[in-house]
């Protein structure tokens, strides 16, 4: 590919975060933009490892903008139950903060409080 990240460079880019900036802790949705970036680039181990959502994010895109244009095609609705669906959004939320909750575990135990420190403004 024309876009391959061949030097890896993206791996210690210093996060655009505003909570990372301040407090030095990823928010959760911290490293998706770089697990897009591996996934587009064939590296799915990479993507999920800074990110278990990045390759959901784009698969759910690319099948969202496919139903709208079946929907512009047909001229009905599908899935809005499952759009809307309150239950739905709770579970995913609860995955969420599940999977959040791990990867702070994972970061405070592979970071010292000085690389922590590091990564905030108070440097």
């Amino acid at each position: 590919m024309w876009l391959q990240n061949t030097n890896h460079s993206l791996d210690k880019e210093q996060s655009f975060c505003p909570l990372k900036a301040t407090t030095g802790f990823p928010c959760p949705s911290c490293g998706i933009t770089k697990s897009i970036v591996y996934f587009y680039d064939g590296n799915l181990l990479k993507s999920l490892s800074f990110h278990l959502f990045g390759p959901l994010v784009v698969g759910f895109c690319f099948f969202i903008i496919i139903l709208f244009l079946v929907e512009l095609k047909a001229k009905k609705t599908y899935f809005r139950k499952w759009f809307y669906n309150r239950k739905l959004a709770y579970y995913l939320a609860a995955f969420l903060i599940g999977y959040h909750i791990i990867r702070l575990i994972l970061f405070v135990q592979d970071n010292s409080w000085n690389d922590i420190v590091q990564q905030s403004i108070w440097k």
